[in-house]
């Protein structure tokens, strides 16, 4: 069974293509010295294919699976057992499958999180923009969590732990992606 129609699948190899290219070329040349221009070229699409996609070469570099809103998207199956309300432990437990799946996904192609996260810390726009990404994460799962019938005030709370986790994991781990899961099942199950 195919999945999407042609177009569809046409549109997400333009997409992939300009996400390997941008990769690729990141690496050749570095972050600085590569154009949207270059990348167009070298994934075989014009400028405005790129723009369709991306808003500037930034945001190819967070293209790459490291996304937890699309993570949340797909979480309709991580929620509470009932409603929230006011149970804190409630709340950290569905903050820690979703973190822990998020984990799962930009740790499933270890070289690839290596790659991306000596990028980032390479380049202070790039790290900035990394940091506003993870604050929206915050966003994200602090709404999550309020769907689910947590409090405004456990909601925001879990929220941060749970980012908070994420972060102390990889202090703990080195940034090893090998480690990275372990680290933070041990952050969450401290927190318990």
């Amino acid at each position: 069974m195919e999945q999407g129609s042609l177009r569809e699948r046409k549109q997400q190899r333009s997409r992939e293509a300009i996400i390997e290219a941008a990769h690729a070329l990141f690496e050749e040349r570095g972050f600085d010295k590569v154009t949207v221009a270059d990348i167009a070229e070298r994934a075989e699409v014009g400028r405005a294919t790129f723009f369709r996609y991306f808003g500037d070469k930034q945001e190819v570099v967070f293209a790459d699976g490291g996304d937890l809103g699309a993570v949340l998207a797909e979480a309709t199956e991580i929620t509470a057992d009932r409603p929230i309300g006011d149970a804190l432990p409630a709340a950290l437990a569905v903050a820690r499958r979703v973190v822990a799946s998020y984990v799962r996904r930009i740790t499933a192609e270890p070289a690839g999180y290596t790659r991306h996260e000596r990028l980032v810390a390479s380049h202070p726009e790039l790290l900035a923009r990394s940091l506003t990404k993870q604050r929206r994460y915050a966003e994200l799962l602090r709404d999550l969590l309020a769907g689910q019938g947590a409090s405004p005030e456990i909601a925001a709370i879990a929220a941060e732990m749970g980012l908070a986790a994420y972060y102390a994991g990889r202090a703990l781990a080195g940034d090893d992606p090998a480690r990275l899961p372990a680290a933070v099942e041990s952050v969450f199950d401290r927190l318990s």
